[in-house]
C-alpha cells in the first residue's frame, strides 16, 4: 500500500486556525453592523433647522458618506465570506496549502492574513 504524500497543517494547527478565523469573522461581523447602523443614521443628521447653504453642503457630504460606507460594507461583506471560505478549506483539510505552488503558506502570514490562498513566492510571481 503506497501511503499518499500531502503537505498539509494538524489537525491541531488547524483547529487553531479555526478558532482565529472564528473570532475574526465575529468581529468583522459586529464591524459590518456598525458600518450599516452609522448609514442608517446618516439619513437623518439633525440639520433640519440650519441655513439652505449649509444644509446643499451637508448633503453633498451625506451623500459622500454613504458611498464610503457602501463601499466599506461590501468591503466587509466579502472579507467575511473570504474567511467563511477558509473555514471550509480547513473542514476539508486544504487550508494553508498555496492553490498555485502546492506549499504550505508560512504560518506567520496565516495568522495575519488567515484567508489567504496564495504563498508569499506565489504573490510575487504574479
Amino acid at each position: 500500500m503506497i501511503q499518499e504524500n500531502t503537505v498539509r497543517y494538524s489537525d491541531a494547527d488547524l483547529s487553531e486556525f479555526k478558532q482565529l478565523i472564528q473570532d475574526k469573522i465575529e468581529k468583522a461581523q459586529r464591524d459590518l453592523e456598525l458600518i450599516k447602523s452609522a448609514y442608517m443614521n446618516d439619513l437623518d443628521n439633525g440639520t433640519d433647522d440650519t441655513s439652505p447653504t449649509f444644509k446643499a453642503f451637508e448633503e453633498g457630504s451625506v451623500v459622500m458618506s454613504k458611498e464610503a460606507n457602501s463601499q466599506l460594507a461590501i468591503r466587509q461583506e466579502k472579507f467575511i465570506r473570504d474567511l467563511k471560505n477558509a473555514l471550509i478549506r480547513i473542514e476539508n483539510k486544504t487550508y494553508g496549502v498555496c492553490r498555485v505552488t502546492g506549499k504550505l503558506i508560512n504560518k506567520e502570514r496565516l495568522k495575519l492574513v488567515p484567508h489567504a490562498t496564495l504563498s508569499i513566492e506565489a504573490k510575487n510571481m504574479q
